[in-house]
């Protein structure tokens, strides 16, 4: 193999082909829909419809569509019992990877056809929102609490795990950051789901990865890490120092800079715009501050622009959601691009099977 063919982590590499989301540097489309036009005139639902089955639902397709996500939401008894029997200390995304695979082995559709598999997909978004809230309240010396009919997805994920009716400012925050998440075509996760479906495995191993594959801080575990940074400071000033130490000490800073964006994450600006009101509406201009006191000399000295997940962290926080919960409502979220690109895998399957350049000892015999 040439020099030429190596990419050290497939950078630039055109690995396939899809039809689901196409990211570019001025613009992110869901199936050819804008992600702005998708935040300002859609709700998650409409859009975990668009990826799953291709298309914005009808009026009909959307009563049919939130109607089979409450059907699916309700969990087993035996996922709950397994819940209880997870210790305390272990993170949520570990909880959820686990939870997901035994949630399979009650899965409610029958059959691998692409019409089966768009209905698990369905069901899986429901578990994931699911198994969520009923961690958090277990956590909480709280009972989980049943869905209440007619709150969206968003509403209900904030519902089950606070146990109150969420207002409608939160709810529609929680709904903006998982139609940013749902979806950003052959990112690490993704790319690990299309190989379990290249296989020939099934959805629920393939989802199993995708969150196994999110955990890492260099992937969706950043939202948690950027938080994580924030909450050490207790005004904008302790992080104006701290981030000219960080640039003298050369150290990464979570929630900045992209592999595919080089000039800012269209998301970031969406999500930034609206966090902005919340800690307003919050009166939590404090966290706005220490937010800006990173992110501008990022910006101006470092030219290094936040992804998505650097709003999120705060906006989660202000929302009253614990720091462990932030990468799995990634998850609940991104289930439903890992799933298109699962589905679209196994209809035009080919084994991904890369190639690799041998770094090792040159060819040696064992002597006696």
């Amino acid at each position: 193999m040439t020099d030429e063919n190596f990419r050290p982590g497939l950078e630039g590499v055109i690995a396939g082909e899809t039809a689901v989301a196409s990211v570019e540097q001025t613009s992110l489309a869901y199936r050819g829909y804008d992600i702005q036009d998708l935040a300002e005139n859609s709700n998650f639902e409409d859009v975990a419809h668009l990826l799953i089955y291709g298309e914005l639902p009808t009026s009909q397709q959307r009563s049919e569509f939130t109607a089979l996500l409450a059907q699916f939401r309700p969990l087993p008894t035996e996922l709950i019992s397994a819940l209880r029997m997870i210790p305390a200390g272990v993170p949520m995304m570990d909880v959820l990877r686990s939870m997901v695979s035994f949630a399979g082995h009650f899965d409610p559709v029958e059959g691998d056809g692409p019409d089966e598999l768009r209905r698990r997909a369905v069901w899986l978004t429901s578990v994931c929102g699911s198994i969520v809230a009923a961690r958090l309240r277990l956590l909480n010396n709280q009972e989980p609490v049943d869905p209440k009919p007619g709150l969206s997805h968003a509403g209900q994920i904030l519902y089950q795990s606070l146990g109150e009716e969420p207002d409608e400012t939160s709810t529609r925050l929680l709904d903006l950051t998982l139609i940013l998440y749902a979806e950003h075509e052959f990112n690490a996760s993704t790319f690990a789901t299309r190989i379990v479906a290249s296989t020939m495995s099934d959805l629920v191993s393939g989802i199993v990865t995708g969150i196994s594959t999110l955990k890492g801080p260099l992937h969706g575990g950043a939202n948690e890490a950027a938080m994580e940074m924030l909450v050490q400071f207790d005004s904008a000033e302790a992080a104006g120092a701290w981030i000219q130490d960080a640039f003298a000490k050369k150290q990464k800073v979570m929630g900045f800079g992209h592999r595919v964006y080089k000039n800012g994450d269209h998301r970031a600006h969406i999500l930034e715009a609206e966090l902005r009101k919340l800690a307003v509406q919050k009166n939590q201009q404090k966290w706005m501050d220490i937010y800006d006191a990173i992110k501008t000399p990022m910006v101006e000295q470092k030219k290094i622009m936040p992804n998505v997940d650097y709003p999120c962290g705060l906006t989660y926080y202000l929302l009253g959601l614990p720091i462990d919960m932030y990468t799995p409502l990634f998850v609940c979220s991104r289930v439903t691009g890992w799933s298109a690109h699962f589905i679209e895998q196994a209809e035009n399957n080919r084994l991904i099977r890369p190639l690799s350049r041998y770094s090792g000892p040159a060819p040696r015999t064992v002597k006696s």
